[in-house]
């Protein structure tokens, strides 16, 4: 009789349920290390990198400035407030098209603390250098990263220099810190999306995976794609001049913009819901993602700002971020829903909607 058999639509949603119930389990767990060595997947940005970072590291040095787990850590200092940021730079090769590893290093650390709200101020460099390289790469490394602040209006005043061995450094490594005055009112953070909110993304996503992965010239494949490393702390002013309702700013580095958007879900225990058809992505790009078998969301950027604000405000903000130099390819990506919590879902361009997880591997080591 079909009466007592269940209706096909009901079985598929007991079967998603299940499905949202393991997930929900599974990140729910205590974090722990398995591995018995550190693996490069722990440096990706993606769930071997977050498990190192809640098992050993949170567990080690707690306490609720590191706790929150934002770009930047923003503490009191006075009667004032400080955004401060640490970042190392261990990009393979050390030259690639459009940048290279000196201003993505001031880039990288800017952006840190711009996505804190506060406006950067100075930087720390280290470098720890390998016996045998050229003093001539190191100058031109040094000079890049002396425009690259100067644009930035950010002031290098303090560093360190150490030398290892030939075939023990890979060049050149850079370690950063950076420091930055907050001067407004608002509380910005990963936790701080609400269910009616709009997500979006200032540009084309994964120009730089793409760009230094092809600059190392293992693939033989040509492009005129070059990297979007870029100080974002103009573009983040612009747009917190225009709009009060920002409640969440990252740069889409490692993972790219799909792990950030998890990150955001997680802390907020709330869904965002992308629309595929609308992520700007360089044709260039795409291309080489998919002979790379790479979604392009998981691509790192350095010059890029995922926002997430209040829908009132959506236009506002979108027109603010379009009349900045840095934001031109800015959209409108996505919304923020209550339901599925902590999931990140894609609207797919053939109709359907699929689940976008954290990143598991490395597809992309050493990009920044």
């Amino acid at each position: 009789h079909t009466g007592s058999q269940p209706h096909a639509g009901a079985r598929t949603g007991e079967r998603e349920q299940r499905v949202l119930d393991r997930i929900d389990r599974a990140r729910r767990r205590k974090p722990r290390i398995t591995d018995e060595r550190i693996t490069l997947a722990h440096g990706a940005g993606g769930k071997a990198t977050a498990t190192l970072i809640r098992a050993m590291f949170l567990d080690a040095f707690a306490n609720p400035a590191l706790e929150r787990l934002d770009d930047a850590a923003t503490v009191e200092a006075g009667a004032g407030r400080l955004a401060m940021t640490t970042d190392s730079f261990v990009v393979s090769p050390l030259f690639f098209p459009g940048g290279d590893i000196g201003d993505l290093a001031v880039n990288g650390t800017v952006n840190d603390v711009a996505a804190s709200g506060a406006r950067p101020l100075y930087l720390s460099a280290g470098f720890i250098l390998e016996e045998g390289m050229l003093t001539s790469e190191l100058a031109r490394i040094t000079d890049s990263m002396a425009r690259a602040a100067d644009d930035a209006g950010v002031q290098i005043v303090t560093g360190d220099t150490k030398v290892v061995q030939r075939g023990k450094g890979d060049g050149c490594y850079i370690n950063t810190a950076g420091v930055g005055v907050v001067e407004h009112d608002l509380v910005l953070g990963a936790d701080q999306a609400r269910p009616g909110d709009a997500v979006l993304v200032s540009g084309p996503v994964g120009d730089h995976g793409v760009t230094v992965m092809l600059a190392r010239g293992e693939l033989g494949i040509e492009s005129d794609v070059v990297s979007d490393t870029a100080p974002l702390n103009g573009l983040v002013e612009a747009l917190m001049g225009a709009c009060r309702g920002v409640r969440c700013l990252r740069d889409a580095t490692r993972g790219g913009m799909a792990t950030v958007l998890n990150e955001i879900a997680d802390a907020s225990e709330a869904a965002v819901v992308v629309d595929e058809k609308r992520v700007p992505v360089r044709d260039e790009v795409r291309g080489a993602a998919e002979i790379l078998g790479i979604d392009p969301m998981y691509m790192a950027c350095e010059g890029r700002l995922v926002a997430v604000v209040d829908g009132a405000e959506a236009d506002a903000a979108l027109a603010a971020m379009r009349a900045h130099p840095l934001g031109r390819g800015a959209e409108v990506v996505g919304t923020v829903a209550a339901d599925p919590p902590s999931l990140v879902l894609l609207k797919t361009e053939f109709g359907g909607t699929r689940i976008v997880d954290v990143m598991i591997g490395d597809p992309l080591p050493r990009i920044c």
